[in-house]
């Protein structure tokens, strides 16, 4: 016998209540649908999902109390021939840490350990035709963040040339991974050129909020 949804959604947390939710019947939860360039913290049993071509979600949580997250970023294609490393602390470096540092920031504020933390990460496929390397270098990026902040992987599902879909389950660190058909394709990609195009011209700054 199918679940039927409650009322309404859990309550959010402070600051992702524009992040929509609908109840999913396959999933038999309420699920936050994640876009490019978002993040989503919970502490409740529901789900959060997204699609990924090029683009990384890490879905990090505390393992003992449940409260976690995902984000879904991309790091600007501007890097130079050495990729994101040779960049320093330009926007590539500093796009990419915003959306781990306010993650994990977000999880540790409503309560999360950071000795509990277990990280899974997800996406980088090579998508974008004559872009073969943005995939690649977004999963070195996450890759080398986690290792520097001293947290580990437990699980990915990285690489190779299609897009996925990803829904998370903080409250139980369960994830659902579906590799989809090149028949999709052509939405996931002109949705992150979209996004590439907006970081690239985005100024980013201290002071200004990029989620």
């Amino acid at each position: 016998m199918a679940i039927l949804p409650v009322a309404r959604p859990p309550l959010a947390l402070p600051g992702f209540e524009n992040i929509k939710r609908t109840w999913n019947r396959t999933f038999e939860a309420y699920a936050a649908r994640l876009n490019p360039g978002e993040y989503y913290v919970t502490k409740n049993d529901e789900g959060i999902y997204t699609t990924l071509g090029s683009c990384i979600s890490a879905c990090i949580r505390d393992r003992v109390s449940g409260i976690g997250g995902m984000n879904h970023f991309m790091l600007p294609a501007s890097t130079g021939e050495g990729g994101w490393k040779d960049a320093g602390l330009s926007s590539s470096t500093r796009y990419g840490n915003f959306a781990m540092e306010h993650l994990i920031n977000e999880i540790l504020k409503n309560g999360g350990s950071r000795q509990n933390l277990e990280v899974k990460l997800f996406g980088g496929g090579r998508i974008i035709a004559n872009m073969t390397d943005v995939g690649t270098r977004n999963i070195a990026f996450a890759r080398d963040y986690i290792r520097i902040e001293g947290l580990k992987v437990t699980s990915e599902d990285v690489g190779d040339v299609f897009p996925r879909m990803v829904v998370y389950f903080p409250a139980t660190g369960k994830v659902r991974v579906k590799r989809l058909r090149s028949l999709h394709n052509n939405t996931i990609v002109e949705q992150e050129k979209t996004y590439l195009n907006k970081i690239e011209k985005e100024p980013v700054s201290g002071d200004i909020e990029l989620f």
